[in-house]
């Protein structure tokens, strides 16, 4: 029989993680030819949590867990439970039942197809139509910006083979964009379509913080254009100031003494300037940040304790 294992990430998610459980349960009894296994990994979790999990662990050995030792993000944690998977395939799964787990059994359906990798592809979303828009236009930005042709409005909610998960153990970044990287391997990809529900209980743990760090780590990861773009815009902006410092220079000496530049083009010229200045240095400096994640080299997390696992 093949193994599929089900990664679920999760933090304060006590509201949720059992029906999560019953729902992939229930998934697998109508697949009796697959064997599988549910990985949570958490993210020290301040709510029972943990607790939850420990009683579902103990009743169905099925159920793995793995306790971080602090918060170490929505980017490292996932991607580190799914390194530890060990089964033929793997399913990343959310934790707040935003990612239908009824959609796995389409998942292996197209797996057993032949593709490596399946993914869920949000057509529609009950969340905010404001922060849908957002994301939409997110993704047709980094789409543009990207090297390779990155996939609009997929989370991470998929299938993967498990010549996948082993070429991403390889890769051995400590700071990965799972999305990108998954379209850079280059396997041919299933997409399947799906109704993203509302959040029914609790309240999401993405900031604007968290949601900024991700963006710019989808840019910084896997396009050089805002570099590219800097270095145009400084030599653009350079050739403008000439031409306007001449203009003003002829016209002062034709009109000398009814001409007076006055101070206002001085204080525009400078704000504009030290705009464009700041803009870009912070662009570069995110590109120094993900350079300085790489050097570092930190696990990806620290784990607390595991349970099931042997």
């Amino acid at each position: 029989m093949k193994l599929i294992s089900v990664i679920t990430p999760c933090f304060n998610e006590e509201e949720n993680v059992k029906e999560l459980y019953e729902q992939v349960k229930a998934v697998f009894f109508d697949l009796p030819q697959y064997e599988y296994e549910h990985i949570f990994i958490d993210n020290a979790s301040k709510d029972r949590t943990v607790a939850i999990l420990k009683e579902i662990a103990q009743a169905d050995h099925r159920v793995k867990i793995i306790v971080n030792t602090r918060n170490f993000g929505h980017i490292r944690s996932p991607f580190y439970a799914l390194l530890q998977a060990k089964g033929d395939a793997a399913i990343c799964i959310v934790a707040d039942l935003q990612d239908p787990p009824i959609m796995i059994k389409e998942f292996i359906k197209k797996w057993e197809e032949g593709y490596k990798i399946v993914i869920g592809v949000k057509t529609k979303s009950e969340e905010s139509p404001l922060f849908f828009a957002i994301r939409k236009a997110y993704y047709d930005l980094v789409g543009r910006l990207s090297e390779v042709e990155l996939i609009k409005n997929f989370t991470g909610f998929g299938l993967y083979d498990q010549k996948v998960i082993e070429i991403l153990r390889n890769i051995d970044d400590p700071y990965p964009y799972f999305r990108g990287l998954i379209c850079d391997i280059g396997f041919e990809i299933a997409p399947i379509p799906f109704h993203q529900p509302t959040r029914k209980r609790g309240f999401t743990k993405n900031n604007f913080y968290t949601l900024y760090d991700l963006a710019m780590l989808g840019i910084t990861n896997h396009s050089k254009v805002p570099l590219r773009l800097a270095t145009m815009t400084g030599f653009a902006v350079a050739i403008l100031s000439l031409f306007v410092a001449l203009g003003y220079f002829v016209y002062k000496l034709i009109f000398w003494n009814s001409f007076n530049v006055g101070i206002a083009p001085l204080v525009i010229g400078l704000f504009f300037f030290a705009s464009v200045q700041l803009f870009f240095i912070g662009i570069i400096g995110e590109y120094i940040g993900a350079i300085h994640t790489q050097v570092l080299k930190r696990p990806l997390v620290i784990e607390k304790e595991r349970i099931n696992f042997d």
